[in-house]
């Protein structure tokens, strides 16, 4: 059986990052995905929803400190649904995230680049150099051998 839930969004709030008693710290963010679809009329429109999201221990530390309102991040958990009672006494449902990793998505500021996601640029690439291995060959774009008629399944 799998749980597993993949978000790219946009961070709704700055990051609320609070100790236990054991000294355990959690974090809770939400994020924002939208989906964009065109109506009967044509017209393009966007659906939002929000996911409430759960970080535990080094990752809520991590949370705390990466990641503000509005940034995109993708991230990785579990769905988990919890029952609890509010202040008047009232049952409720909460659905939520509990994230097992998370990544910003965009670059930081201080790296003195304007685009802002983080994809793999022409730096990243690995110098190439003198090596004692022979240079690929080309793939031999080769058709696959044709099928008599009389092996077809229809």
């Amino acid at each position: 059986m799998v749980n597993k839930v993949t978000l790219i969004g946009n961070l709704g709030r700055d990051p609320e990052i609070r100790q236990l008693e054991n000294g355990s710290s959690v974090g809770k963010f939400s994020v924002a995905t939208n989906e964009s679809y065109q109506d009967k009329n044509g017209e393009w429109q966007t659906n939002t929803e929000w996911h409430e999201v759960v970080v535990w221990r080094r990752l809520a530390e991590r949370a705390g400190r990466d990641l503000a309102k509005g940034k995109l991040v993708y991230v990785e958990g579990k769905i988990t649904h919890r029952k609890w009672q509010d202040k008047e006494g009232r049952d409720r449902n909460t659905t939520e995230i509990v994230a097992q990793t998370f990544r910003l998505l965009e670059r930081r500021e201080s790296s003195g680049s304007n685009y802002n996601n983080n994809f793999p640029s022409a730096s990243d690439e690995i110098p190439s150099g003198p090596t004692n291995s022979p240079a690929p060959q080309p793939i031999k774009n080769e058709a696959p051998p044709a099928a008599a008629d009389d092996d077809l399944p229809f």
